[in-house]
């Protein structure tokens, strides 16, 4: 009787299936993680183009290089998730072992820029404060 329970069990989600489900939502995610790096991309192109032939300054390229940062950490970390789904049914400890490489890889990158996009929105901050002071005082 166990064992026809068991046998039940084994039919209830094959190994096949469940493998199958989990690459279905490992490519959901990683497609979302690419539609927000190319959205990003996309606007951060639009606006490089405004502060190219409008502005000309210093200050607009660093807004456009922030903008573009925020989607790239964004879509960085739907990629991730996508490397940890792949893991929860990875058959190898090579597979498991590439995975962690580009999961490592990626993450580093997303630390790195979240850590850009800190310094410069502070140094953009303080330098906006200092030229509003500079207008207001004189």
């Amino acid at each position: 009787m166990a064992s026809g329970y068991q046998q039940h069990m084994v039919d209830l989600l094959p190994q096949e299936a469940l493998g199958q489900v989990v690459d279905l939502f490992v490519r959901l995610v990683e497609a979302a993680g690419a539609i927000v790096i190319f959205v990003g991309a996309a606007a951060a192109f639009a606006r490089f183009l405004v502060v190219a032939v409008l502005r000309r300054d210093a200050e607009g390229f660093v807004a456009v290089r922030l903008f573009l940062g925020r989607f790239l950490a964004l879509g960085l970390e739907f990629q991730l998730a996508g490397d940890v789904l792949r893991t929860a049914i990875s058959p190898s400890f090579t597979q498991i072992g590439q995975l962690a490489a580009i999961a490592a890889i990626r993450t580093a990158l997303n630390f790195f820029l979240s850590r850009e996009i800190e310094r410069e929105g502070g140094a953009a901050g303080a330098s906006g404060r200092r030229s509003t002071a500079g207008a207001g005082g004189g």
